[in-house]
């Protein structure tokens, strides 16, 4: 089975380097994959990364083609991608990745077994292995700080409602189309929402696993989240079929802020107490969960006794997001009715 891994990316110039080592590397034939690069119109030197191993690696996959992404987001690349692609089927890689060695092995064997979509588990890794990364790692990792969504941490057979680095049959594509290019961080929640109407399943599989780089530092960890709320509460005006209530509970602890605020400056503190006292309390506790691995592994430091405020860091940073494209969605919504009447 000849197998297709595109790879969109953006200023990626430091980390493409890795996930192509992490694609070369592959025990899978090369000469059956064909690798599809997009490059969104970098202001750095990613397109000379991807054309430099297409020339002194190309000979050994199937194929290596070179595209530009002149949408630059990342729902155009994939589109682009979609249309370029040549094989039986295409696995979706993130830039800011990595894979193992049996990643596109296990995933052929599945779609040979007669499945449409596969994917597997994704972990979180970090590029140093600096005290503050190693907590920052943590706190993401943790199912606090991030989410509950099983492509995160659940190993097992499942079909699930969505999942990073899938792998899709031609025919999925066929029949569902592409990805919707208005969407910025929610675009592949809607697309396997589509999957799923059109009668699709996507399976996790267990063995498959890949890794996804965290943001290197705070600051850009929460602006992420920002970035990653502010898309669900726009998506909630155009899909809410395909988010999940979780994706709303961030939005609810601001909402729980906001308003026990207000009865606390007009004589009612009570609830504000607390629900400060249990989200403490429960912040507290999923620190110290997120903490025994750590420990029992001897790599714990004092630095992780921060978690408690950078749970509350990141998902204030989520919540406000979520808040104010709620707000916008309205008006976006209606400018994009506009745009698709036009």
């Amino acid at each position: 089975m000849k197998i297709s891994i595109g790879i969109v990316a953006y200023n990626e110039e430091k980390n493409l380097p890795r996930i192509l080592e992490d694609v070369k590397k592959q025990t899978y034939p090369l000469e059956k994959i064909e690798l599809v690069l997009a490059d969104s119109m970098s202001e750095d030197d990613t397109m000379r990364v991807m054309l430099a191993f297409a020339e002194q690696e190309g000979a050994k996959f199937h194929r290596v083609q070179v595209i530009n992404n002149r949408g630059r987001i990342q729902s155009c690349g994939w589109n682009r991608i979609i249309d370029t692609f040549t094989t039986e089927a295409l696995i979706r890689i993130d830039a800011h990745s990595s894979i193992p060695k049996d990643f596109v092995q296990r995933n052929v064997e599945a779609l040979q077994e007669g499945e449409y979509v596969t994917g597997g588990v994704r972990p979180n890794i970090v590029e140093s292995d600096s005290p503050w990364q190693q907590i920052l790692l943590t706190a993401e990792s943790s199912m606090f700080g991030s989410s509950v969504a099983s492509f995160r941490r659940e190993e097992k057979k499942a079909y699930v409602k969505s999942f990073f680095h899938g792998a899709y049959r031609r025919e999925v594509f066929e029949k569902v189309g592409k990805f919707r290019e208005d969407l910025g961080r929610t675009e592949d929640n809607e697309f396997h929402y589509r999957i799923r109407q059109h009668g699709f399943q996507l399976c996790m599989v267990p063995g498959i696993r890949s890794y996804q780089m965290i943001r290197p530092s705070l600051g850009k960890m929460c602006r992420q989240k920002y970035g990653n709320g502010y898309w669900i509460g726009l998506t909630s005006g155009v899909c809410p079929g395909c988010l999940s209530l979780y994706h709303f509970v961030p939005f609810a602890f601001i909402l729980g802020i906001l308003i026990t605020t207000v009865l606390g400056f007009v004589g009612f503190p009570q609830l504000a107490m607390l629900m400060w006292s249990l989200y403490g309390l429960l912040a507290v506790a999923m620190a110290v969960m997120a903490m025994i691995p750590d420990i029992q592994e001897g790599k714990w430091n004092a630095g992780e006794l921060l978690l408690p405020i950078l749970f509350l860091m990141l998902h204030v940073s989520y919540g406000v997001g979520t808040l104010i494209g709620i707000v916008q969605m309205p008006f976006w919504r209606k400018e994009h009715i506009g745009k698709e009447r036009e």
